[in-house]
């Protein structure tokens, strides 16, 4: 089975993150892609706390229309920071048989060198990097840590790092859709329309739950 896994904080999920998981789960052509909200961040550090279990039901209604998307707690059941080095080696043991596509933005693949075990990573699963506004990659290789970067091979024609593991990194362009969650928290808090930013499902229960106004979430600022 081929999985693609898009983690994140979804506070709160937005369009663009299901136009990504479906352009990859198109482009190759994966059996599910697997939504993964983080339960604690490490890059993105919480001023204010919008609990996970909110979080999970916004992706879970948002992905609800389609049946190649699923959604998992599984960094909600672990202490500590959401590392994705520890997500994907639980899942690696929950999956023997899946090949794993993880998927990140470009932005986020330009600072991979400071993600915990990063080196680690490559050799668990194939990595879909998705542009992104203002962090366009030309050249995946150019961009690789110092440290690892004789364990690749780039294939220019295709945009390609291939790994000593054998799974590979793809370059995939042309999604520059720029939404913003925390535009979207900010268009809330003023009680104005979300609608064609989120799926209407997760607007309704924004708007019923005053995710984003009541006083209890209302400093819920990490992105």
């Amino acid at each position: 089975m081929k999985t693609g896994i898009l983690g994140g904080t979804f506070n709160p999920i937005h369009l663009a993150h299901l136009r990504i998981a479906e352009e990859v789960r198109d482009t190759f052509a994966l059996d599910q892609v697997l939504f993964i909200p983080a339960a604690a961040p490490p890059h993105k550090p919480m001023t204010g706390e919008l609990p996970f279990e909110v979080r999970c039901e916004m992706v879970r209604l948002a992905t609800a229309g389609n049946p190649a998307f699923a959604v998992s707690d599984i960094e909600g059941l672990r202490a500590g920071k959401s590392y994705s080095i520890d997500t994907l080696r639980e899942l690696r043991t929950e999956r023997p048989g899946d090949e794993f596509f993880f998927v990140i933005g470009s932005d986020s693949f330009l600072d991979f060198g400071s993600w915990h075990e990063y080196d680690a990573i490559f050799a668990l699963c194939n990595i879909v990097v998705v542009e992104r506004p203002g962090a366009e990659v030309p050249d995946l290789a150019a961009v690789l840590p110092v440290a690892i970067a004789s364990r690749f091979c780039y294939h220019a024609a295709e945009k390609r790092l291939s790994h000593c593991s054998g799974y590979s990194v793809y370059y995939l362009a042309g999604i520059p859709l720029d939404i913003s969650s925390s535009a979207i928290r900010g268009l809330a808090r003023l009680g104005r329309s979300l609608r064609y930013l989120v799926p209407e499902p997760v607007e309704q229960y924004i708007t019923e739950q005053r995710i984003y106004t009541h006083d209890r979430y209302h400093d819920a600022h990490f992105p």
